[in-house]
């Protein structure tokens, strides 16, 4: 069975599914959730949510903040409601004005800590995609510039002993592979 197919029956079992997609960093969440959101299209409504965008700053991505801005996200879409966020700005190092995002029927969470216990609780699947550090890095680097080598490398301690604590590989209802 190939992982989209397991994914729908797993998601028609439920009135608001949510899929989260996590992994270190390179893994290739994006491109994953991307293929995930591609293959639901014809048959649900899809709203993909990248933490990229919730994280305040790489020093305080992976604290309270994200956790209780995925509380809300996530109890707002099973109740199919509207929610509002605050999108963070890369350029500015600041969330820029809040934006509205109206419900649909499945959420995609991608990204570092997308798949954390508060969300874990709510969510249909969560999917794991493994990748040697030192790969992931690579890739990160390829894609984002070499100028981000110092930041990356701390993030990469950063989301190892985060995802330690949070046991999230442990969780995964799905581990996937990248090499």
């Amino acid at each position: 069975m190939h992982l989209i197919d397991a994914l729908l029956d797993l998601c028609n079992q439920v009135d608001r599914p949510i899929i989260a997609v996590d992994g270190p960093a390179g893994a290739g969440k994006t491109t994953l959730a991307g293929s995930i959101g591609q293959g639901f299209s014809q048959r649900y409504s899809v709203r993909t949510i990248h933490m990229d965008d919730l994280y305040n700053g790489w020093d305080n991505a992976l604290g309270d903040e994200l956790t209780h801005t995925l509380e809300a996200i996530t109890a707002a879409h099973l109740s199919g409601l509207p929610i509002s966020l605050k999108i963070y700005d890369w350029a500015t190092c600041e969330f820029r004005e809040a934006i509205t995002l109206e419900p649909r029927q499945l959420l995609i969470l991608e990204g570092v800590g997308s798949g954390q216990k508060a969300v874990r609780e709510k969510s249909t699947a969560l999917i794991w995609i493994e990748i040697d550090h030192e790969v992931g890095l690579k890739r990160v680097l390829q894609r984002d510039g070499e100028q981000y080598e110092a930041v990356m490398k701390r993030w990469l301690t950063s989301q190892s002993e985060y995802f330690q604590r949070d046991s999230t590989q442990e969780n995964a209802e799905f581990i996937l592979t990248n090499e």
